[in-house]
C-alpha cells in the first residue's frame, strides 16, 4: 500500500513543473526579456568596443603628434647667429640631432604597439564579464600560465627586457654603426627581441638583445677621424706638424667638407717612436658616420702634399742573411743588412768591376 505522503508529493511535483513552465512561457517574450537580450548585453558590448577603439585612436594620435614634434624640430639659428654654430651646439648632442629623431620614432612605434595590446586585453576581459562568464578563474589560470611561461621562456623574457632597456637608454638606433662583439655593422632594424645588423660585406646579422654583453657605437652624437702619419727620423717634426695643420684647415674651410667637420682640426703631436718612423697624430671632429670619409680624403691630400714637399713616408726595413762562398764542409754564413733606397739606386747605376777596369 502506497503511503499518503508519497501520493501527495507526486501530485505536487507535476503541478509545480506545470506552474514553472507556464511562468517561463509567459515571460519569454516580455518587455524585460527583450530588453535583456537585445538592448542590455549587446548595447553594453557595443559601447565597450567603441570606447576601446576611440581610446586607442586618441592615444595613437597623441603619441604620433609627440613624435612628429620631436622629429620636426630644427636648431634655432637666430639664437647663436649662424646655422653652423647652431648645428655644432644643438645638432650633435642636443634635442635637435638626427639620433633623437630616430629614437623618438622607434619609441613611438613601441608605445603604439603596447597601447593596442593593453587596451585590447582589457576590452576582451570586460566583454567576457558582460557575457556572464566568470573572469576570476580565467585571470587565475592566466597568472599560472604566465608564471609557467616565464620559467620556460626565460631567454625570451630576457630579450624583451634588454630590448626595452636599450631603447629607453638610447644605446643605439636605426642607422648607427655598432660593434656587438662577433657581429658589427649598420643597424637596420631594432625591436624588443632582436636587432638586425648589416656588415660592410653585406652579411645580415640577427642579434638577440639579451645576448649583448657589450656594445660599441661609432656614430652616437659625434665622431672623430684619427689619422696617424709616419715620417722618417730625419724629418723636422715641427715643420711636419705645421704642414698637417695647414692641410686639415684647408679641408675644413671648403664648402664641400665644412658641413661634415664640426670643429677646428687638431694636430696632437708625436704619438709613437716606432722602429722605422715617427708617428704624428692628426684628429678631426666630424658628424656621425662621416669620420671614415674625412679620414680617406685627408690621407690622400697628405700623400700628395708630402710628395710635393719631399717629405719621406718610410717603409719597413728588413735584414737579409745570405751564404757567401762557403765550402760544403765548413759553411760560413755572412750577414748583410738591407741598404737604404738611395744606396740601392747608386749600386744599380754603378758599372760592374770588369767594365770599370777595362775602361
Amino acid at each position: 500500500m502506497i503511503p499518503p505522503a508519497v501520493i501527495a508529493a507526486a501530485a505536487v511535483v507535476p503541478a509545480a513543473a506545470l506552474s514553472a513552465t507556464d511562468v517561463t512561457d509567459a515571460d519569454r517574450f516580455s518587455g524585460e526579456w527583450w530588453a535583456d537580450v537585445l538592448l542590455d548585453v549587446p548595447l553594453r558590448l557595443v559601447v565597450l568596443f567603441m570606447g576601446a577603439v576611440i581610446l586607442r585612436y586618441v592615444l595613437h594620435k597623441v603619441i604620433t603628434r609627440m613624435v612628429r614634434r620631436s622629429v620636426e624640430r630644427t636648431p634655432p639659428a637666430a639664437v647663436l647667429g649662424s646655422a653652423r654654430a647652431a648645428k655644432i651646439v644643438f645638432g650633435g648632442t642636443g634635442a635637435y640631432s638626427e639620433r633623437r629623431a630616430l629614437r623618438a620614432e622607434t619609441l613611438g612605434s613601441v608605445l603604439r604597439s603596447i597601447t593596442t595590446v593593453v587596451i585590447g586585453s582589457i576590452a576582451v576581459v570586460m566583454a567576457l564579464e558582460i557575457l556572464g562568464y566568470s573572469v576570476g578563474p580565467l585571470l587565475a589560470s592566466a597568472g599560472i600560465a604566465g608564471v609557467a611561461l616565464g620559467f620556460g621562456a626565460q631567454n625570451l623574457v630576457k630579450d624583451f627586457l634588454a630590448g626595452a632597456s636599450m631603447l629607453l637608454e638610447d644605446q643605439f638606433g636605426v642607422g648607427d654603426v655598432v660593434d656587438m662583439g662577433e657581429a658589427s655593422g649598420v643597424v637596420e632594424a631594432v625591436s624588443l627581441r632582436v636587432t638586425r645588423l648589416r656588415s660592410v660585406d653585406g652579411t645580415v646579422w640577427y642579434v638577440r638583445n639579451g645576448e649583448v654583453m657589450r656594445l660599441g657605437n661609432s656614430s652616437q652624437d659625434w665622431a672623430r677621424a684619427v689619422v696617424d702619419v709616419s715620417v722618417a727620423y730625419d724629418s723636422d717634426t715641427t715643420a711636419v706638424r705645421r704642414l698637417l695643420e695647414e692641410i686639415a684647415t684647408h679641408l675644413a674651410e671648403e664648402d664641400e667638407w665644412s658641413d661634415l667637420i664640426l670643429e677646428q682640426p687638431e694636430v696632437w703631436g708625436v704619438e709613437q717612436l716606432a722602429a722605422d718612423s715617427i708617428v704624428i697624430r692628426l684628429v678631426v671632429k666630424t658628424r656621425p658616420l662621416e669620420q671614415w670619409k674625412v679620414g680617406r680624403e685627408l690621407r690622400e691630400r697628405i700623400k700628395r702634399r708630402f710628395d710635393a714637399e719631399g717629405i719621406e713616408i718610410p717603409f719597413p726595413q728588413r735584414s737579409l742573411w745570405i751564404k757567401d762562398g762557403a765550402s760544403a764542409t765548413a759553411p760560413a754564413p755572412s750577414v748583410r743588412t738591407a741598404d737604404s733606397h738611395d744606396e740601392q739606386e747608386r749600386k744599380a747605376q754603378r758599372p760592374p768591376a770588369g767594365e770599370a777596369g777595362g775602361a
